[in-house]
C-alpha cells in the first residue's frame, strides 16, 4: 500500500497552530524563524497569539499554513512519501515536503502569491459558494447557463463542489442550483472568486515569479491541481502551478487518480483534518491520519 501525504488550503487556520512545535525548539522552532525573517514580519506570533480575524488576512493565512504544513512533514522520523497532492495553496506545501522547490523559495511564492490574490480580490469585488448534494454535471451546466462569470472552483468529493464568480453570478447560480435539488447552496465568507477568471491578474503576477523560481525534480511524484495528474517534471510543475489560481482544484479526481495508482494511506499533514474527511468521502477504503 503506497503512502500519500495530503497537504490543506486556506481555510484550515486556527489561533495557536504550530505553538506546540515552536516550544520543542530544534528545526521546527528554526523553521518557523527563518520564516519570520524573510517575510520581514512575525508570522509566529499572530499563528500562536493571534485572533481568528488576524489570521484570516490572506498574506497571513496562506504563509502560516504553508509553513506549518511543511514542518510538520519535515519533522517526520519516517517521511518517506510514494506520492503527495496538495489542495490549493497546499500545492506548494506538497512540493516543498517532496523536495520539488526549497522552504526559502517555496514561502517566498507563497507570499508572493497571497499578495497577489488579496490585490485581485479588492480590484473587483466577487465571491464563493459550496453546492452539496449534486452531480458534477449538473453544477457544471447551471454555471454554464448563466451570463455572469460563474465557474466550478473546487471539486472537493462527489456531492460537494464549490463555485467561484461574480455575486451577482453567485446569486443567481445559487437559487438555480436550489431549484435544482441542491441540499444546501452556502456563499462562503471569502475575499473573492479564488480559481476563477477574477484571479488573472494575480495569475500573471505568480507567473513571473514561478518562472524566475528553481524547481527541482521532486522525490515522488505529485498530483496537481489542474488536472489531478502526477507529475515529475520540474518544467510541467511549473506549468501547472502557473495556471492553477485561474483553473479549478480537482481534488475528486487527484484523489481518485492516487487510489487507481495504488495510494491506500493518506497522511495529513497540517492544521486541521479537512483532507482525511474529504479522502474519505471519495474513497470509503482509504486509511487515514494525521503527521504526528
Amino acid at each position: 500500500m503506497k503512502q500519500a501525504y495530503v497537504f490543506p488550503g486556506q481555510g484550515s487556520q486556527f489561533s495557536g497552530m504550530g505553538k506546540d512545535i515552536y516550544d520543542q525548539g530544534g528545526k521546527g522552532k528554526e523553521m518557523f524563524d527563518q520564516a519570520n525573517e524573510i517575510l520581514g514580519f512575525e508570522l509566529s506570533k499572530v499563528m500562536f497569539e493571534g485572533s481568528a480575524e488576524d489570521l484570516k488576512q490572506t498574506k497571513v493565512t496562506q504563509p502560516a499554513i504553508f509553513v506549518h504544513s511543511v514542518v510538520k512533514a519535515l519533522l517526520l522520523e519516517d517521511f518517506q512519501p510514494d506520492m503527495v497532492a496538495g489542495h490549493s495553496l497546499g500545492e506548494f506545501s506538497a512540493l516543498v515536503a517532496a523536495n520539488g522547490l526549497s522552504y526559502e523559495d517555496g514561502l517566498q511564492l507563497v507570499s508572493h502569491r497571497a499578495t497577489a490574490m488579496q490585490k485581485a480580490c479588492e480590484a473587483e469585488p466577487s465571491t464563493m459558494a459550496a453546492i452539496i448534494g449534486l452531480d458534477d454535471k449538473v453544477v457544471e451546466d447551471i454555471c454554464g447557463s448563466i451570463d455572469d462569470i460563474v465557474v466550478p472552483a473546487n471539486y472537493n468529493c462527489p456531492g460537494q463542489l464549490v463555485i467561484s464568480g461574480s455575486i451577482k453570478g453567485i446569486d443567481l447560480a445559487c437559487q438555480k442550483l436550489t431549484e435544482a435539488g441542491a441540499r444546501r447552496a452556502l456563499p462562503l465568507p471569502v475575499g473573492g472568486a479564488f480559481h476563477s477568471p477574477f484571479m488573472e491578474p494575480a495569475r500573471e503576477e505568480l507567473e513571473k515569479a514561478i518562472k524566475e523560481t528553481n524547481f527541482s525534480e521532486p522525490l515522488c511524484p505529485i498530483y496537481q491541481n489542474t488536472d489531478a495528474q502526477a507529475s515529475t517534471d520540474p518544467d510541467e510543475i511549473k506549468s501547472k502551478l502557473i495556471s492553477q489560481l485561474t483553473a479549478p482544484v480537482r481534488w475528486t479526481q487527484s484523489v481518485q487518480n492516487m487510489v487507481s495508482e495504488g495510494g491506500g494511506r493518506f497522511v495529513e499533514s497540517g492544521p486541521g483534518k479537512v483532507l482525511q474527511g474529504l479522502v474519505k468521502k471519495i474513497h470509503r477504503e482509504a486509511e487515514v491520519a494525521s503527521a504526528e
